[in-house]
């Protein structure tokens, strides 16, 4: 297996070969280079073989959605990174402007595609839906509830909520917003609209469109690509447009603003928050000599550690990160219309990009949430539901994992649902903070409530979030009768595990 290392700025070779336990002789070796030894940006090296490919594999979790022509034309393939493996998921539906976006539970995948038509496509059951059609096409964004059984996008001066079960729609009145999204809570969703003097700003609001609130006090340019981050902390966009593009990033908590500094020519493209909302990845537009290329940078949440970490020979690239955090996908192999042709994996913790997609043309891509789910049974508490593949058992009752952990128990209470999550919200040790949110649902058409930590929940917390609902019937744990089901979890996957929650 070759392997190739793409020189960025500001490395020599000493480093190179140092980062890869290397002699240096072997390096200038392999790659027939004279004296001075001279490398510039962009230049690909070999590496001689006998590294360890192993710890710079190209992933271990998910599936690479992209968007290509390798068939007869523009459709949505499917790369298992694992075998490299890839799968064409449709048959004349895409074009060349069709984004895949996964659902949180990687089942369906949201797109619109060829007429400007939007689809939502069942991934294992190979099945699609024609849910609604627009008059272009390109540049449609797509944003899946956190218990994946709604898409929110706008259209025609409405943001329109629709149902993937029941295939209902709902439509709130909102002229020009753009980059509608949820918040983890499910309850709210954030977008970008022109506020009463035609500005630009950014806004939240209930699903029902009450309790509308603007977030920003921008006097400048437009708010392009906002994007959530997964915590529901912090926003992120760029402005003011294509030919100058700066990303920004808001902690919604504080209202403070951060600059992002971005490459060398302030052309700074498809940001996107890794998955525990820590670092941001972006493509950043630069030049040579011989024409423009880009290079794939990261930056902390408030623009600190920003630092190159691979180079695309295209002008900008989407960006998209691994379930786990640990690799980024991005496009190159730029043709001289611009076009992609290849499909690239970096290790976060490692220098070296490998290709694993080579010639048909690529436009877009977007890495799924999770592949593999396990599920949890417990038969005492009378509860089955689905939790990432990756978490590991502490006890009976308590799974955790590096990004996320869930916990069960149960209690008996006279008291009526609302008064039980109040008193656990409101616990005197204020496990959720001072000051957090309740929210009632149905779960299994029982009654239930979710419980969201504040922003000053204890750190040791670990992001703690709560639901709790009516059993359908009482259940006998220990010789003991309750009547309430309690499910603790980090609040970035309670919704998501929430949704796969059965009474057994």
């Amino acid at each position: 297996m070759q392997i190739l290392y793409t020189v960025r700025p500001g490395d020599t070779l000493y480093e190179i070969a140092r980062s890869w336990e290397l002699p240096l002789d072997s390096i200038i070796a392999v790659n027939n280079l004279a004296p001075p030894y001279t490398i510039y940006v962009g230049q690909q090296l070999s590496i001689p073989p006998g590294v360890d490919v192993f710890r710079v594999k190209p992933g271990d979790q998910g599936l690479i959605a992209y968007t290509s022509n390798r068939g007869r034309g523009y459709d949505i393939w499917v790369l298992n990174p694992r075998d490299g493996g890839n799968i064409q998921l449709t048959t004349g539906l895409g074009a060349s402007f069709s984004i895949p976006f996964w659902s949180p539970d990687s089942r369906w995948i949201a797109f619109v595609g060829r007429k400007g038509i939007l689809y939502i496509f069942h991934v294992s059951e190979r099945r699609y839906a024609l849910i609604d059609q627009f008059l272009e096409g390109e540049g449609i964004f797509l944003n899946w509830s956190p218990n994946s059984q709604k898409l929110v996008y706008s259209k025609q001066d409405q943001i329109i909520i629709y149902h993937v079960l029941t295939h209902q729609a709902e439509r709130i009145n909102q002229p020009d917003a753009t980059d509608v999204q949820w918040f983890p809570s499910g309850t709210e969703l954030l977008f970008q609209a022109p506020d009463g003097a035609g500005i630009s700003q950014l806004f939240r609001m209930k699903t029902d469109g009450s309790n509308k609130v603007q977030i920003t006090r921008n006097t400048g340019g437009r708010f392009n690509f906002v994007r959530l981050s997964p915590d529901g902390l912090y926003v992120l966009y760029s402005t003011p447009g294509a030919s100058i593009s700066i990303i920004y990033t808001i902690e919604l908590s504080t209202g403070k603003i951060a600059e992002v500094r971005g490459g060398p020519l302030a052309k700074n493209y498809f940001p996107v928050w890794s998955p525990n909302s820590s670092t941001i990845a972006y493509s950043a537009t630069a030049f040579k000599e011989v024409g423009y290329f880009s290079l794939i940078r990261t930056s902390g949440r408030q623009g600190e550690n920003d630092r190159t970490r691979a180079i695309s020979s295209c002008f900008a690239t989407p960006i998209t990160w691994s379930p786990d955090g640990g690799k980024i996908a991005y496009l190159s192999g730029c043709n001289n219309e611009g076009v992609a042709s290849e499909v690239w994996v970096l290790d976060v913790t490692h220098p070296l990009p490998i290709k694993v997609i080579d010639g048909a043309r690529i436009t877009s891509l977007q890495w799924s949430p999770l592949l593999v789910k396990n599920t949890f049974t417990n038969t005492e508490f009378r509860v089955r539901f689905n939790y990432p593949s990756q978490w590991r058992k502490v006890t009976d009752e308590r799974y955790e994992g590096a990004d996320g952990f869930f916990q069960i128990a149960a209690i008996y209470s006279e008291e009526n649902i609302h008064t039980i999550c109040l008193n656990e919200a409101f616990h005197q040790l204020l496990p959720y903070g001072t000051e957090p949110r309740i929210f009632p649902t149905q779960i299994q058409a029982q009654e239930a409530c979710f419980i969201f930590p504040s922003a000053d929940q204890p750190p040791e917390m670990i992001g703690q979030a709560a639901l709790i609902v009516r059993y359908p019937s009482p259940v006998e744990v220990g010789g003991t009768t309750y009547n309430f089901f309690v499910l603790w979890a980090d609040k970035n996957h309670i919704q998501e595990i929430s949704s796969t929650l059965r009474f057994l």
